[in-house]
C-alpha cells in the first residue's frame, strides 16, 4: 500500500432538483478529477440533487410550498442501490478512483423518508457503505429522517489507508467521533453545505484530534444554479441577507493535515476542483503524543458502545400453502 495519495474535492455547483443532470455531472468532475492524479475524490453533503435550503424559511406547520418541494426533492432521490448512479459508479471504475458522495437518499424506491447520505464508492466502481446523518440539525429535521442505526458508521479500508467520513454538525458530537476515531480513520471525509469559522475550525480540530487527514467538503452555489421556480424560497431559507443574484455558498474546501495545519488552503468565491497530495504515513508518526483511542485513551475509566445493528421499521413473516394447510387440519380451540 502506497503512503502517498492525490486527493480531491468538488467545488464545482450541484444541480438542484435534478437528478440526471447531478449524475451526469459527478461522472464528468470524477472524470476530471481523476484526469489530473486524483485516486480519492470527495463531494460535499447532498451534493446530488442539492442541500434544500429552503427548508430554514418553511418551517411553518402545515406549510402548502413545504409539502411541494419536498415532493419535489422525493421525486428527485434515488436509492443508494439505484441503476441511476450507474454513471456515477462507472466513471469511478473507469478512474480507478475511490468517491465519497454526499447525496439526498430515498429510503426504498417508493418511500416518502429521505436521509442526508454519505455514499462511498469503490475503486472497482463498487459500493463500500453509506452513511446516513444520525441526527439531523434544527429543521433540516423536516427534510431528513435521522439514521435508523449506525450501520454506516465505518471506516473503509482503501489502497492508501483507511476511509470514512461525517457529515456537518456531527463533527460536534463527540461520541460519534470517538467511534470514528476508533477505526483508525487516517483519511476523513468532512461534509458541509457551507463552510462558515466554525466549519473551519470543526474541520482543523478533527483532524489534530484523530490524527487524520480531513477532506472538507462544502457547496458552491450560484442564484443561478437554483431553478427559477424554487429560488424565492431557497433565496429565504438561505438567510435574509442573501442577495438577489451571484454568490449562495462560497465554497472554502481545503484539506488540513493530522497537526491541524491547512495542506491546501480553503478556496473561497470560485468553482473548482481543490487538489492536494498527501503522505498518509504522518497519520502514524502524528500518533506518537496523542492516540485518542489508542494510549491517549483511558478504557478503564470511559466506555463507549456503538449499536450497528440494522433497523427496520416493520418485520415481515412469510407463510406457505402447506402451512396454511397445516392450519386448516388443526384450527385452534
Amino acid at each position: 500500500m502506497s503512503t502517498t495519495a492525490h486527493v480531491a474535492i468538488i467545488q464545482e455547483p450541484p444541480a438542484v432538483l435534478d437528478l440526471a443532470e447531478g449524475v451526469r455531472r459527478a461522472a464528468e468532475h470524477i472524470t476530471a478529477a481523476a484526469r489530473d492524479g486524483a485516486r480519492l475524490i470527495a463531494f460535499p453533503e447532498t451534493w446530488l440533487t442539492g442541500y434544500p435550503a429552503w427548508i430554514f424559511g418553511l418551517a411553518g406547520w402545515d406549510d402548502a410550498e413545504a409539502r411541494r418541494w419536498y415532493a419535489a426533492l422525493l421525486r428527485e432521490c434515488p436509492t443508494a442501490d439505484s441503476a441511476e448512479l450507474d454513471p456515477i459508479r462507472e466513471a469511478a471504475a473507469r478512474a480507478g478512483a475511490t468517491v465519497v458522495l454526499g447525496m439526498n437518499e430515498r429510503a426504498e424506491r417508493h418511500s416518502g423518508t429521505v436521509y442526508n447520505s454519505l455514499l462511498t464508492i469503490g475503486a472497482q466502481g463498487e459500493t463500500l457503505g453509506v452513511h446516513r446523518k444520525l441526527t439531523p440539525t434544527h429543521t433540516e429535521r423536516i427534510v431528513w429522517a435521522p439514521s435508523p442505526d449506525a450501520a454506516g458508521l465505518r471506516a473503509y479500508d482503501t489502497e492508501f489507508g483507511r476511509l470514512g467520513g461525517m457529515i456537518c454538525w456531527e463533527h460536534w458530537q463527540p461520541l460519534i467521533r470517538q467511534a470514528m476515531h476508533s477505526q483508525g480513520e487516517q483519511i476523513h471525509v468532512a461534509a458541509w453545505p457551507d463552510m462558515t469559522e466554525a466549519h473551519l475550525v470543526a474541520s482543523r480540530s478533527y483532524a489534530f484530534e484523530g490524527r487524520c487527514f480531513v477532506l472538507a467538503a462544502p457547496q458552491f452555489l450560484r442564484a443561478e444554479d437554483v431553478p427559477e421556480r424554487v429560488r424565492d424560497a431557497y433565496r429565504a431559507g438561505v438567510g435574509p441577507d442573501t442577495p438577489e443574484t451571484g454568490l449562495w455558498f462560497v465554497g472554502g474546501s481545503a484539506v488540513a493535515g493530522p497537526d491541524g495545519a491547512w495542506v491546501t488552503e480553503p478556496l473561497f468565491g470560485a468553482p473548482g476542483i481543490v487538489h492536494a497530495e498527501i503522505d498518509v504515513e504522518q497519520t502514524l508518526a502524528y500518533k506518537h503524543d496523542l492516540d485518542v483511542a489508542g494510549h491517549y485513551a483511558r478504557p478503564d475509566v470511559f466506555n463507549l458502545t456503538v449499536d450497528r445493528r440494522p433497523r427496520a421499521t416493520v418485520s415481515w413473516i412469510e407463510g406457505s400453502a402447506d402451512d396454511a394447510a397445516s392450519a386448516a387440519d388443526h384450527p385452534t380451540a
